[in-house]
């Protein structure tokens, strides 16, 4: 008697690229097209293996092979390919699996929700929106939560706070997910006040808000709210270590950031690179590179992304032969270099005054990585020749330009001018950064610095007064202390500290003991 199909099912299995002989083409075709017809598991786990996504261009073959498709099938499928990152390919599995009739569930619908949030494609999340709130699916939860992601991701906030307020039971992704949007778009309030709001915040919704935080450059906050987090109970874990550290160190709190890596060895005690790269970015940023060094040459792996915090901290730190040297020794591994860290070594040429060793390195990036370098990369060398006083190749470095100079360019040359009172070219740049961004109060501010700096008071003057005409307002700069491991941040005529009054009057004592010296 003749075995059914499904007893072969293993040796099928694993014999997937036996189809692809090109001289025994014909054969396994049949016998997988025999096998998907018989067994619905067969063609299921088939199609699910990583190895198999050459399927991918066959999707809609594969898909309609499979016996009784039903939703769980289906849906499983479509996050197969969603999980390789062929995103087009699940929604194009989605629309056939509508055509045939098979009625879609929540986790579908947050599969093709989150692969159009990957495409960036607003309108095709709110087409799937509109589908499942049809069927009666967009309250709940898993899909409201994906509807959420999309709209806040892709920076529509208005309709993100809607999809929060159609979910039924929101939960911690739902609100973590709102929290993201907020933070994106700087609204921090709105973002601590929905925080607060949480019935359960998990590690997850912590490292959200101190991560998000962090990244628009509120880095007391972030310092702040990963203590608060401590002193809740809550054990920090590999993701939440480096966003904190990396908030210390943009405020340079060297004692602070100390503290984190103690807490760093006690909880995880052999931390991953991931958190020990932060710290090597950390202490190089806090201007301790003997630090930074150890922990370099402690790490148990160094990835790339450790050898560009040692160079972009001698950078930092103003050591350009060392960033250089690193360099090469980073080059003598085999490792290859990114686009952060040739950054890093155009900026320690800068930063040292190597104009020969910068022009260099940049030719030899345009030989050997051209795909590496952006338009960050040429700024910087703008930026060198000019602060070196050598305009004319800095004109002639702008002129051949593979694209448009944007104001950042023209900031650079502005720059160097400044330095070396160069009124006329620092003129034309002035004119060029007013022409591309005429609302940029840093633009004026520069100008008007270096009108002043040539002594061109009156023209430095004028400039001021267009800015204050157009209604352009000088963010103003910011300071901060650090006593006793707490972060103290202060800007001009700052009266919101609860000891101003002591911190003015130790002011005008020292403003007296100046002037009568």
């Amino acid at each position: 008697m003749m075995q059914p199909v499904q007893t072969y099912r293993r040796p099928i299995q694993m014999k997937p690229g036996f189809c692809r002989l090109s001289q025994l083409q014909t054969l396994p075709r049949k016998i997988h097209s025999v096998a998907f017809k018989s067994n619905h598991f067969l063609a299921h786990e088939y199609v699910l293996k990583p190895e198999h996504s050459h399927f991918s261009r066959n999707a809609l073959q594969v898909f309609d092979t499979i016996p009784d498709l039903d939703v769980v099938s289906a849906t499983t499928i479509i996050g197969q390919f969603a999980r390789l990152h062929q995103y087009r390919e699940a929604i194009q599995l989605f629309s056939r699996m509508l055509f045939l009739n098979v009625t879609p569930n929540e986790f579908t619908f947050g599969t093709v929700i989150h692969s159009s949030t990957s495409l960036e494609d607003l309108n095709l999340g709110r087409q799937f929106q509109a589908c499942a709130m049809k069927m009666g699916l967009n309250y709940m939860v898993f899909v409201g939560s994906a509807v959420l992601d999309s709209y806040a991701k892709l920076g529509s906030i208005q309709e993100a706070q809607r999809a929060f307020e159609d979910i039924q039971h929101p939960n911690v992704v739902s609100y973590t997910a709102l929290i993201h949007g907020y933070l994106k778009k700087g609204r921090f309030e709105e973002a601590f006040e929905l925080f607060k709001r949480m019935p359960e915040r998990n590690i997850v919704s912590w490292n959200a808000m101190i991560g998000g935080f962090s990244q628009m450059g509120q880095n007391e906050e972030a310092v702040n709210l990963f203590v608060e987090m401590i002193r809740e109970g809550l054990v920090p874990c590999q993701y939440t270590f480096p966003c904190a550290i990396i908030a210390a160190a943009n405020i340079a709190a060297l004692e602070m950031g100390r503290s984190f890596h103690a807490c760093a060895i006690k909880t995880m005690g052999e931390f991953s690179v991931f958190v020990g790269n932060s710290l090597i970015s950390f202490y190089a940023k806090c201007g301790s590179m003997e630090d930074s060094l150890r922990l370099f040459y402690e790490l148990p792996e160094r990835t790339i992304v450790s050898w560009n915090a040692v160079i972009c901290g001698f950078a930092q730190n103003g050591r350009g032969e060392n960033a250089v040297d690193f360099y090469e020794r980073m080059r003598n591994t085999g490792l290859r270099p990114d686009s952060v860290t040739l950054l890093g070594l155009l900026w320690a040429c800068n930063h040292a005054g190597l104009v020969d060793k910068g022009c260099w390195y940049f030719n030899r990036a345009r030989l050997e990585y051209p795909s590496l370098l952006k338009p960050k990369h040429y700024a910087c060398m703008v930026d060198l020749l000019s602060r070196c006083g050598c305009f004319k190749e800095a004109q002639e470095f702008l002129r051949d330009l593979p694209f448009n100079p944007g104001i950042g360019f023209w900031k650079a040359l502005l720059g160097g001018c400044k330095i070396h009172s160069n009124t006329e070219l620092g003129a034309l740049a002035g004119r060029n950064i007013l022409d591309l961004d005429p609302k940029d109060a840093s633009s004026y501010i520069m100008l008007s610095n270096a009108r002043s700096a040539a002594g061109r008071w009156q023209d430095a003057s004028v400039i001021r007064q267009e800015m204050h005409e157009r209604g352009l307002k000088r963010i103003p700069a910011s300071s901060w202390i650090e006593i006793k491991t707490k972060v103290h941040v202060f800007v001009n005529r700052d009266m919101s500290h609860h000891q101003k009054d002591d911190i003015y009057s130790v002011l005008n004592f020292l403003y007296w003991e100046m002037d009568s010296d």
